[in-house]
């Protein structure tokens, strides 16, 4: 019987991104579900954290450590300089629920494209174990991310090229989603995180910038909505650079015309 789906086309990209989406949402429900997707939760949580860390580097402050605990939540710390103004330290708190997201359309976009479907795991998972090495502080994490880091290498390295392509897209609607989990916190002033109650991170925005924590909470998802809705088009679009060639059967002969 002829698939009625053509390999390469816009309707199995449709069809590999809501299977992405089912996974995500149906594991834990399995039995050891929640196990299983712990170290992606784990994951997440990093994009988020890093988030804060990078762009505290980016604005010319100093990143000093993540810690990760294992209800999930975490923590970026980082060193401000005495004059560090309130546009520095709203962009620091906006780093890191803007990460995921970011992270996620990045991801997505390159699942388009079959020559970027390695290196996109490659540079993730590199990005990992240099974050750990240099940055994780907490048990959770330097148990947690080596693990995620290796398994994501060795789909890069090893898996066929459909496995790869759908690791991209797991990994980037995993990103993606990851708000959904943090909609309560955006629009909560303050959070219990590690023990200690402190600012969420609209909370902090709103003590640079004065305007309410929920103001930016909304601000927040609307970015996040764009970029990923802005990804999602471009990669279910046909306009979408053009992905591997499929093999041709051994019996068919190619002619090339050769110019002089």
């Amino acid at each position: 019987m002829q698939s009625v789906v053509k390999p390469g086309s816009q309707a199995e990209q449709v069809g590999r991104l809501i299977l992405a989406v089912v996974v995500i949402l149906f594991i834990p429900a399995l039995p050891f579900g929640n196990y299983i997707i712990y170290p992606f939760s784990i994951l997440t949580t990093w994009f988020h954290e890093m988030g804060h860390g990078m762009t505290a580097i980016l604005t010319g402050q100093e990143f000093e450590r993540l810690l990760i605990y294992a209800d999930g939540s975490g923590v970026a710390e980082s060193r401000l300089d005495g004059d560090a103004g309130p546009f520095t330290r709203a962009a620091i708190a906006a780093g890191g629920p803007l990460a995921p997201s970011v992270v996620g359309a990045a991801l997505i976009l390159a699942s388009a494209n079959a020559r970027y479907w390695r290196p996109a795991l490659f540079a993730l998972a590199g990005a990992i174990a240099i974050s750990t090495v240099f940055y994780v502080r907490s048990g959770v994490g330097l148990a947690m991310l080596p693990l995620v880091g290796a398994l994501i290498g060795v789909i890069a390295w090893r898996a066929p090229d459909g496995l790869a392509r759908f690791a991209l897209q797991f990994l980037g609607m995993l990103a993606a989603m990851s708000m959904l989990r943090d909609f309560d916190y955006l629009f909560t002033e303050r959070a219990v995180i590690g023990g200690n109650s402190m600012l969420s991170d609209t909370g902090a925005i709103e003590a640079a910038l004065w305007l309410p924590h929920w103001f930016w909470a909304g601000v927040l998802i609307a970015t996040s909505t764009l970029m990923i809705g802005a990804s999602l088009k471009y990669a279910l679009s046909d306009n979408s650079k053009p992905r591997r060639p499929l093999p041709r059967p051994n019996n068919v002969l190619q002619f090339r015309d050769r110019k002089d």
